[in-house]
């Protein structure tokens, strides 16, 4: 396994355990709470948390959906750009993502929850795979139906917009998958100077 992408999935699982011992603190403080009536002064009380959240999981079926994807994808667009360029993803991913829920929330005026879990950023990572791995096939889980990376990141970024338009599937952040999306693109677009080739 590629350096960055173990190190991220280490991470996550050694905060996972501390969230085992020191939940609710944690999710309280480094989980991205937002104020949809003050949004902007929220952020900056706590600015770390756009790139926190990303590190605390709801559960164990949470925290291993999300580290298999980033193993699935964040490995093979490492080994592509090596582990700066798709560290940038990831994060910038992470933190578009965060931005993306704090509009989103603003605008319906319902704060939910905490925001917590890694999804931005492997959403990033997936729409880099994507771009990177058009033609490659991917199996979905649930159904197990194959496809090609760029359909799949296609078929899937249209059912977070239709999830999250809708209010269905409550409790998830989709418009933060979205945003992550966005932060992907960004360095896959703008990012090339970050590779370890050049």
């Amino acid at each position: 396994m590629p350096a960055a992408t173990g190190i991220l999935i280490i991470a996550n699982v050694l905060v996972f355990l501390a969230q085992q011992v020191f939940d609710p603190v944690l999710i309280e403080t480094f989980g991205l709470t937002i104020d949809p009536e003050n949004p902007i002064e929220q952020l900056l009380s706590a600015p770390w948390q756009i790139v926190t959240y990303s590190f605390l999981h709801g559960n164990g079926l949470h925290i291993a959906l999300n580290l298999f994807a980033l193993w699935m994808f964040g490995a093979d667009v490492e080994r592509i750009w090596g582990p700066r360029r798709m560290l940038a993803a990831y994060f910038a991913a992470v933190v578009s993502g965060a931005i993306a829920q704090i509009v989103a929330v603003s605008i319906s005026g319902e704060p939910g929850g905490p925001v917590i879990g890694a999804s931005g950023g492997v959403f990033g990572l997936l729409l880099c795979f994507g771009m990177l791995f058009p033609q490659r096939r991917i199996m979905l889980l649930f159904p197990p139906i194959p496809m090609q990376a760029r359909t799949f990141v296609i078929v899937y970024a249209a059912l977070e917009l239709f999830l999250g338009v809708t209010g269905t599937a409550e409790g998830v952040a989709h418009f933060a998958h979205l945003g992550g999306l966005v932060g992907g693109w960004l360095v896959f677009r703008y990012g090339a100077s970050l590779s370890a080739n050049r």
